[in-house]
């Protein structure tokens, strides 16, 4: 496979989600398995996944709104709050006149 048929969204992963999916396919998508196997609790690895659902939605966002995307990101990455995020969002798409 070339560089260039690997989704966009795989490429946007950091090199520890990329893990974290091999292991979860590993281990039959169990998350109790990858719980013992990172030493954490279910909710924690729960947490985690569901992080990573949003990292790849958040992707598939990426293109067709950018903006939204970005701000999106950092609300993952708390680097802003939820509450800002939507904030923000709601008046771009008002803006735009996105529904």
């Amino acid at each position: 496979m070339d560089n260039k048929d690997v989704p966009s969204w795989i490429l946007s992963l950091e090199s520890d989600d990329l893990e974290f999916i091999r292991k979860f396919v590993l281990n039959s998508g169990s998350l109790k398995q990858l719980a013992k196997d990172y030493d954490v609790s279910y909710p924690t690895v729960r947490i985690r996944l569901d992080r990573l659902i949003q990292k790849i939605e958040i992707n598939e966002e990426h293109n067709k709104e950018e903006l939204i995307g970005l701000v999106k990101k950092l609300a993952i990455e708390e680097r802003i709050s939820l509450e800002d995020a939507k904030l923000i969002i709601e008046k771009y798409k008002d803006e735009k006149g996105i529904n």
